[in-house]
């Protein structure tokens, strides 16, 4: 991307950007909406943040992966704990973001809406 002596910055934030679904570019090629990242003074790194709905897409193949095998498949306290998981990192404040896991968990919105409920009762 940039210079060599960059090398080990790039290399050491490649799996979060990777994580949050980014992409990363050479500085001079970053829009407005880029964030540079900047080592030792020099721009090292530009990071293309995901649209929210494709970082949902992401997390739910992150998960998929961690899961090893498709979020439809898991059984019931599984499919509670992607949706507890979910719920931390914000994906139903998503537009559709009910219907878009609840489609990936194999499903109704409903029952998307009784897990998240049940983690609110005492």
């Amino acid at each position: 991307m940039s210079g060599a002596g960059d090398e080990p910055f790039i290399a050491a934030v490649k799996p979060l950007v990777d994580a949050m679904g980014g992409e990363m570019l050479p500085p001079d090629e970053a829009g407005p909406d880029d964030v540079v990242l900047v080592w030792e003074g020099v721009a090292a790194v530009a990071v293309r943040l995901p649209q929210l709905g494709d970082s949902l897409d992401h997390l739910l193949a992150a998960l998929e992966r961690r899961k090893g095998r498709p979020l439809a498949d898991l059984d019931r306290k599984e499919k509670q704990e992607v949706v507890r998981a979910l719920e931390a990192r914000g994906a139903f404040t998503v537009r559709h973001g009910v219907e878009t896991v609840a489609s990936a968990l194999g499903v109704s919105r409903f029952t998307v809406y009784n897990y998240l409920n049940s983690e609110k009762r005492p």
